[in-house]
C-alpha cells in the first residue's frame, strides 16, 4: 500500500474511512484501540482467579486501577513527542510499551509482578491513543474525522460488552496467562496495517521551520511550544 498524502489534499474529502486508501489504517487503528479497551476492561473476571492462583489480594485493587493511572502519564508524554516530532516515535514506542506490560502481566509469577505488567501496559494503552489521535490528524481529511472517532468509540464498547465474557471463556478453556498474552499476537499485525500510512509522518507538518526554533504544537493551530513538564509532572502525580 502506498503511502497516503496529507489529509489536505482535497481530491481524496469524499472519501469513507473504510475505502481503499484508509481500508488498512482505519482497520489498523481500530483495532490498537480495541485491544488497549479490552486488556482495560476484560479483567473483570479473571481477576479474583489471578488473586487466588498468586495470592495477591492486597494488591487486587490496584491491579484494576493501576492501568488507568499510568495511562494518564502516557497521554500526556505521548502528545508532548507528538507534538514536537510527530506520531510515528510515539506510536511505535507505546506499542511496544503495551506489548512488554502485555507479557510481564501474562507471565507474572507474583502479584506484584502481575502489577508492574498492568502499570507498563496502561502506559503504553493511553499512549497509543493520543498517537493515533495525531496519525488521523496527518492522514485522514477533515471530513472524516467524525467517522473515524465514532469508530473509535464502537472500538471502546465493544470491550466493555464483550471483553469479560470472553476473558473469562479463554481462562476457561485455558489460563488467564492467555488474556494477556493472546493480545500480544493481536497486537504486530494491527500495527503493521498503518505502517504504510506511517510513511512521510516523521516529523510535524511545519517542517520547513528554520533550524532551533521553538517546537510545533500541533493541537493548537501552529503555536509554537515546548516540552510541557509540567503537565507531565502534574500527570505522574
Amino acid at each position: 500500500m502506498p503511502a497516503l498524502r496529507p489529509a489536505r489534499v482535497s481530491s481524496l474529502n469524499s472519501a469513507g474511512i473504510f475505502d481503499r486508501d484508509y481500508l488498512l489504517v482505519t482497520l489498523g487503528a481500530c483495532a490498537l484501540v480495541f485491544l488497549a479497551a479490552f486488556e482495560s476492561l476484560a479483567v473483570t473476571t479473571i481477576m479474583p482467579v489471578v488473586s487466588r492462583e498468586l495470592d495477591g489480594a492486597a494488591l487486587y485493587a490496584l491491579a484494576f486501577a493501576g492501568p488507568f493511572a499510568t495511562g494518564v502519564i502516557g497521554m500526556v508524554a505521548a502528545g508532548n513527542w507528538s507534538d514536537r516530532h510527530g506520531p510515528v516515535g510515539p506510536l511505535y514506542a507505546s506499542v511496544a510499551m503495551f506489548a512488554v506490560g502485555l507479557l510481564a502481566a501474562g507471565t507474572a509469577g507474583s502479584m506484584p509482578a502481575l502489577v508492574a505488567g498492568r502499570l507498563v501496559q496502561g502506559l503504553g494503552g493511553g499512549a497509543i491513543t493520543v498517537a493515533l489521535y495525531v496519525v488521523i490528524a496527518r492522514v485522514y481529511p477533515r471530513a472524516l474525522h467524525p467517522k473515524i472517532f465514532a469508530a473509535f468509540s464502537a472500538a471502546w464498547v465493544i470491550p466493555s460488552l464483550v471483553g469479560p465474557f470472553a476473558a473469562g471463556l479463554v481462562a476457561q478453556l485455558a489460563s488467564w496467562h492467555w488474556v494477556f498474552l493472546g493480545v500480544v499476537g493481536l497486537v504486530v499485525p494491527a500495527l503493521l496495517m498503518i505502517v504504510p500510512a506511517l510513511r512521510g509522518l516523521h516529523g510535524t507538518p511545519d517542517a520547513d521551520i528554520p533550524e532551533g526554533a521553538p517546537p510545533v504544537d500541533m493541537s493548537t493551530g501552529g503555536a509554537r511550544k515546548a516540552w510541557g513538564y509540567g503537565r507531565l509532572a502534574w500527570a505522574t502525580l
